[in-house]
């Protein structure tokens, strides 16, 4: 049987760097547009003789995390070609409603799993392995062709989306607010496009917590962004929506915005300590103040009672698997923090882990 992946753009960069990495072997997966996230779990797969697992995985999610999660499964098709492993990035939150109600095996998550979602889960007996897989930053972008602007702060970003900027349609319509927050930048005459994540991404929630969540409260306000932007749950549609005008502003994963090269052009940002470009570099070390960890969710008895399962993700958190992360702008972690990872799987130890909060 071959593996049917929905993919996004960058899956084909991260699937051709798997391939070269794997002894040379060149795979023969099957491709579908089949959305497999609504179908049952694939719990009740069995091993058969040859060492070989088989059975189906359901991974759903977020579309951030989605390329590494394909990326993976593509290889491991490789090592064992039984396995269907069916993968799909409708958003974290929209991956944890199901991955809480046991449709799913894995959940791709680019955020740790919420109070609520630890509830939703508790309440139909999901338990699950919490494993951080790599590190990604958000890239705060627009289109090549505005150059008014290098570099925003924490206030000129909030200012421009943050709940009180609704109805902003200029650049220099959110000068006052920004002004108000001790901002010295000044705002162009010019048409604000923003194209972004919308509320069922974990790419909006960072995004929220990281950088809206630090005014929003003292200044009476919801921790959310403005509602009246051109909302997207595909990455792509978002580089799209960039593109189409000269003065866009939009955020999306490093990985992404790596990907789309040329076509975009990524601020950088001052989140108190100076302007820091957003690179593999800078959300390692730490300096690039928009960043955040990426993480899969596993259903334990899933787990338990599947083969393929567990044969997957013994594979993710091998080598060729999250460590591999690195080749398409996401960061790889830490070796302590990696082994944490794999000696979280490997004792099958559920619930959250105060490392991966914030």
């Amino acid at each position: 049987m071959h593996s049917r992946f929905r993919k996004a753009g960058l899956i084909f960069v991260v699937t051709a760097f798997l391939f070269t990495a794997a002894c040379g072997g060149e795979g023969d997966s099957e491709a579908t547009g089949e959305d497999d996230s609504g179908t049952e779990s694939g719990g009740g797969g069995e091993s058969e003789g040859g060492g070989s697992s088989e059975g189906t995985v359901n991974v759903s999610g977020s579309s951030t995390v989605e390329p590494i999660s394909v990326a993976v499964a593509e290889m491991f098709e490789e090592v064992d070609p039984e396995v269907v492993v069916n993968v799909d990035g409708p958003g974290t939150g929209d991956g944890f409603e199901l991955f809480c109600n046991g449709e799913t095996d894995i959940s791709d998550a680019s955020r740790a799993i919420t109070e609520e979602e630890i509830t939703a889960c508790e309440e139909n007996e999901v338990e699950y392995i919490e494993i951080k897989v790599a590190l990604d930053g958000l890239s705060v972008i627009t289109n090549p062709a505005f150059d008014e602007i290098e570099c925003l702060t924490f206030a000129d970003i909030y200012a421009l989306v943050g709940p009180e900027s609704e109805g902003f349609s200029n650049w220099s319509d959110a000068q006052e607010i920004a002004t108000e927050l001790g901002s010295d930048t000044e705002f162009p005459d010019a048409s604000l496009d923003i194209t972004a994540p919308g509320e069922e991404s974990g790419t909006y929630d960072s995004f929220v917590e990281i950088v809206i969540e630090e005014f929003n409260e003292d200044r009476g306000q919801e921790a959310q962004t403005r509602p009246d932007y051109s909302s997207q749950a595909d990455d792509n549609a978002i580089i799209a929506g960039i593109e189409g005008s000269e003065s866009s502003f939009g955020w999306v994963g490093l990985a992404f915005a790596l990907e789309s090269g040329d076509t975009v052009k990524s601020f950088e940002v001052d989140g108190g300590d100076g302007c820091v470009a957003p690179t593999a570099e800078t959300v390692a070390d730490g300096s690039y103040p928009i960043a955040r960890p990426l993480f899969i969710y596993v259903n334990a008895e899933s787990a338990e009672s599947n083969p393929a399962v567990e044969a997957y993700v013994d594979f993710y958190v091998s080598d060729e698997g999250i460590a591999s992360a690195t080749e398409v702008g996401y960061v790889a972690l830490e070796d302590e923090e990696f082994q944490t990872s794999v000696d979280a799987w490997e004792a099958k130890e559920t619930g959250t882990r105060e490392e991966s909060e914030g």
